[in-house]
C-alpha cells in the first residue's frame, strides 16, 4: 500500500527522532542497553527505571525507557516518561507516540491537533494523515480531506493516503464517495489488501451492491478464503447488509495509521519500530486485533516468546482471527521446545475448527519434526482431503507428506507424493533435490535422479544439501572424479554438517585419498557428537574408520566401487 520512497524516509525520521547517547557511567543504564539489544523489553524497562533513580533528567534515558514501555504495551508509562520530556523540554519523536495516543483515546482532537501544529507529533510522514483524522473527529470533515489529498500528492504516499480517504468518506456515511476512491472511480484505485477489501466490501454491502462485494472477495481472496473473510461473505451472500466497521470513528481511524504504519515497516525496517507502531494502534483501539496479532508476531520475531504466547492468548475465543492467534501461539510453544503443549493448542484447534487446512498442516508439521511420522501423515491426510473437496491442491502439502512417507519407509506412496507435487511446481529445486536424493538412497532410477537433482542445483548452486546431492549421486553412479568437486563444494557451503562431511569421505575413499577420507569420517563423528543428525549411521562411520569403506560394502553385501565405464 505504501510507496518504498516513504518506507525508507520513515526509517530516517525515527532514527533521527533520537537523543544522541549520552555516556552514563551506570551499571543499570549499561544492562538496559543490552536488555534492549536482546529484545527483553521486560528487563529493559526495569533497568532504566532504576538509571533514572540516578540520573532523572538524562534525556537519553528518559527516551529508551519510553521507548521500553510502548514495547510492552505500557502506555501510560511511557506517556508519564514523555511528559517529563516535554517538561524539560527536551523534543523526541519516539516520546511523542504515547502522548499522541493518549490524546486519540481520550478523544482530544484540538490537543492532538495542536501537538502536531507544535510539530510534537510522531513524525511528518504520520502527522499528516493523524491530523485529518483530528480535523474529522473535531466535525470538519472539508479540512480532513484536504489534508488527505495533500497527502496524496505526496511521492510514495498516495495509496496509504486514498486507503484513510475512503475510511473517512465511509465512517461520515458517503459510502458512493468511499466506493468511488476504492474502485478508482474519483481519485484510486486503493490498492487490495486485506484490510482494504474488507472495508470495501462492507461499503458495497451498504450500498445494496451484494453482487459486487462477492466479486471482490473472490477475486481477492480464491476459493478458501480464511474464516474472517468466509463469515463476511457467508453474511452478504445471504443477503444481510453488513454494517461499515473496519472503522468506527475518527478513534478508529488514527489506531489504523499507526497499524497502517506497523505493516509498511515489517519487512523494511527495525522491529522495535514495527513493535511500537502496532503496540499504539492496540492500545488506541483495543479490539484492534490484527494489531495485537501484528505484536505478537512481531514479538516472536524477536524471539520474546512468553510476550508473543500473551499477546497471541489475549485475541478473544469467538473472533474470527482466533484460529490465526492460536497457530502463532503454537508455533512460539514450539519454539520454545514445548511441543506438548503446541501440540495441545493444535490438537484443540483441529477439534473446533475441522474444515481448516492450515490447522491441519500444522499439526503435520509438529508432528513431523518429532519424528512421528504416521501421525503426521494422518494429518496431512485431512488437510488434502479438505483441499480435494475445495479443488485447490497445493504442493508443499503433498510434499511434506512424502517425507513423512520416506520417513517410514513407504517408498511407493512417497514417490507418489513427490511426483503429485512436481505436477503442481514443476521444476522446484526442493521436491526435485527430495525426490531425486531419495531414488538414490533406494538405488532406483539414478539417472532419472541424476537429471532431476542437477535442474535443483542450477536453480539453487548455493545450497548445500542440494550440491551435496549432486555429488552424491554421482559418487552412486561410479562417476567419482567428478563427484570431488561438487562434495568438496557442498562441504565449503556445509562445514558443520555430518552427513556431507561423512559423504565427502566416502566420495575421497573412492579415488584413493583415503588419508583424507579417514579425516572427514573422523570429523562427521565430531560433529554428529555435538550437534546430532538422525541421517548420520554413526556405527556404519566408526567401522569405515576401523576396515575402510571397501570392506564395509562387502560385509553389507554391496556392490563394491567401480569406476563407471561410459565410454570416454
Amino acid at each position: 500500500m505504501i510507496h518504498r520512497s516513504f518506507l525508507a524516509a520513515l526509517a530516517v525520521v525515527l532514527m533521527m527522532g533520537g537523543q544522541a547517547l549520552a555516556q552514563v557511567p551506570s551499571g543499570a543504564y549499561l544492562a538496559a542497553q543490552n536488555a534492549r539489544a536482546q529484545g527483553d523489553f521486560a528487563a529493559a524497562a526495569r533497568y532504566y527505571a532504576q538509571a533514572l533513580a540516578r540520573d532523572p533528567g538524562n534525556a537519553s534515558i528518559l527516551e529508551n525507557a519510553a521507548f521500553a514501555y510502548m514495547a510492552l504495551g505500557e502506555v501510560d508509562r511511557a506517556a508519564a516518561v514523555a511528559r517529563k520530556m516535554e517538561a524539560d523540554g527536551t523534543p523526541s519523536r519516539v516520546a511523542q507516540i504515547p502522548l499522541i495516543v493518549e490524546a486519540a483515546r481520550n478523544e482530544d482532537w484540538a490537543a492532538l491537533l495542536a501537538r502536531i501544529e507544535a510539530d510534537r507529533g510522531a513524525g511528518d510522514l504520520a502527522d499528516g494523515m493523524i491530523a485529518a483524522w483530528a480535523e474529522l473527529g473535531r466535525g470538519d470533515m472539508s479540512a480532513a480531506l484536504k489534508r488527505i489529498d495533500a497527502l496524496a500528492e505526496e511521492r510514495g504516499l498516495r495509496n496509504f493516503a486514498l486507503y484513510h480517504k475512503a475510511l473517512a468518506l465511509a465512517v461520515v456515511g458517503d459510502f458512493e464517495a468511499a466506493d468511488a476512491v476504492f474502485s478508482g472511480e474519483s481519485d484510486g484505485p486503493v490498492q487490495r489488501t486485506r484490510s482494504g477489501v474488507i472495508a470495501w466490501a462492507q461499503v458495497l454491502s451498504q450500498l445494496g451492491e451484494a453482487e459486487r462485494a462477492l466479486s471482490i472477495i473472490d477475486d481477492a481472496f480464491g476459493t478458501d478464503p480464511d474464516p474472517g473473510v468466509a463469515a463476511l461473505r457467508a453474511r452478504i451472500a445471504a443477503g444481510e447488509t453488513v454494517p461499515f466497521t473496519a472503522v468506527t470513528g475518527p478513534r478508529g481511524g488514527v489506531a489504523e495509521v499507526f497499524f497502517s504504519l506497523a505493516r509498511a515497516l515489517v519487512q523494511e525496517a527495525n522491529n522495535e519500530f514495527v513493535l511500537i507502531y502496532a503496540r499504539a494502534a492496540e492500545a488506541i483501539a483495543p479490539g484492534h486485533v490484527d494489531a495485537t496479532i501484528t505484536v505478537a508476531e512481531t514479538l516472536q520475531s524477536m524471539k520474546q516468546y512468553a510476550l508473543a504466547i500473551e499477546a497471541y492468548a489475549s485475541v478473544p475465543r469467538d473472533h474470527p482471527a482466533f484460529y490465526t492467534a492460536e497457530l502463532g501461539r503454537a508455533e512460539a510453544l514450539r519454539e520454545t521446545d514445548k511441543p506438548d503443549a503446541a501440540a495441545e493448542v493444535l490438537g484443540q484447534l483441529a477439534r473446533a475448527f475441522p474444515e481448516i487446512v492450515d490447522i491441519h498442516v500444522a499439526l503435520g508439521d509438529l508432528h513431523r519434526e518429532q519424528e512421528e511420522y504416521a501421525e503426521a501423515v494422518a494429518s496431512y491426510d485431512r488437510a488434502i482431503a479438505l483441499l480435494k473437496a475445495r479443488n485447490n491442491p497445493q504442493w508443499f502439502v503433498y510434499y511434506v507428506r512424502a517425507i513423512s512417507h520416506e520417513r517410514q519407509g513407504n517408498w511407493p506412496k512417497a514417490e507418489a507424493d513427490f511426483r503429485r507435487a512436481l505436477e503442481l511446481n514443476p521444476d522446484h529445486p526442493q521436491v526435485l533435490n527430495y525426490l531425486g536424493y531419495s531414488m538414490v538412497e533406494q538405488s532406483v532410477n539414478l539417472d532419472e535422479a541424476l537429471g532431476m537433482i542437477e535442474r535443483a542445483a542450477a536453480a539453487r548452486p548455493d545450497s548445500g544439501y542440494i550440491v551435496d546431492s549432486l555429488g552424491w549421486v554421482l559418487y552412486r553412479l561410479g562417476r567419482y572424479d567428478e563427484a570431488v568437486g561438487h562434495m568438496e563444494h557442498a562441504a565449503e557451503l556445509m562445514p558443520t554438517d555430518p552427513v556431507v562431511n561423512d559423504h565427502l569421505g566416502d566420495v575421497l575413499w573412492a579415488v584413493d585419498r583415503k588419508v583424507e577420507a579417514r579425516f572427514q569420517w573422523r570429523r562427521a563423528l565430531s560433529l554428529h557428537k555435538t550437534s546430532p543428525s538422525p541421517d548420520l549411521e554413526a556405527e556404519r562411520v566408526r567401522r569405515k574408520l576401523e576396515i575402510g569403506l571397501d570392506a564395509v560394502l562387502a560385509e553389507e553385501g554391496a556392490e563394491p566401487l567401480r569406476v563407471v565405464d561410459d565410454g570416454r
